[in-house]
């Protein structure tokens, strides 16, 4: 946040902690859940974790765009769906970075011009940590991996008898 305030930056705890980074983290362990859910085998409605992102709106209005952003990026680079709605929400989550050269300046004056140091920096900043949100949000439409069955003591002896190992008595 310094990095767009500049000298105005402060920190406390209701704002900084209260709606960023706490959101920040309920989202991640959310999204890591349901990777966790993925690998395992998946359960009964565990794709509405793909929605998660949305939780940054309720705790601060102001970041529905990012939450937008995110899942449309997400569902874009996902495989999964028609062709056509993952290009329109592709060019939906990319059309930030157009859009960003048109705002940056309504948003935090002339040194967050794209045309200085500065507004470079910040553009990269914004770019990048909204392309890592996108492939996170990616992880609920992804395919469940399927969990292998635990061999029961007649196709474990099976599987050593294919491994090369001598029959037991």
């Amino acid at each position: 946040m310094a990095q767009v305030a500049g000298q105005e930056s402060t920190v406390s705890w209701i704002f900084t902690f209260g709606f960023i980074l706490m959101p920040g983290v309920v989202v991640g362990v959310l999204l890591g859940w349901a990777e966790h859910l993925r690998t395992t085998g998946g359960r009964r409605g565990w794709r509405w974790l793909a929605l998660s992102p949305f939780l940054f709106a309720l705790f601060n209005p102001a970041a529905l765009a990012v939450a937008l952003l995110g899942t449309a990026g997400g569902y874009a680079v996902s495989r999964r769906g028609p062709l056509w709605a993952r290009i329109a929400s592709g060019l939906f989550a990319v059309a930030i970075i157009p859009l960003w050269s048109v705002i940056a300046t309504a948003v935090g004056g002339p040194r967050l011009a794209l045309d200085t140091p500065r507004g470079a920096w910040i553009a990269v900043y914004l770019y990048s940590f909204l392309a890592v949100l996108a492939l996170a949000c990616a992880i609920p439409h992804r395919p469940v991996v399927a969990v292998p069955e635990r061999p029961t003591p007649e196709t474990a002896e099976v599987l050593s008898l294919e491994r090369g190992a001598l029959p037991s008595e």
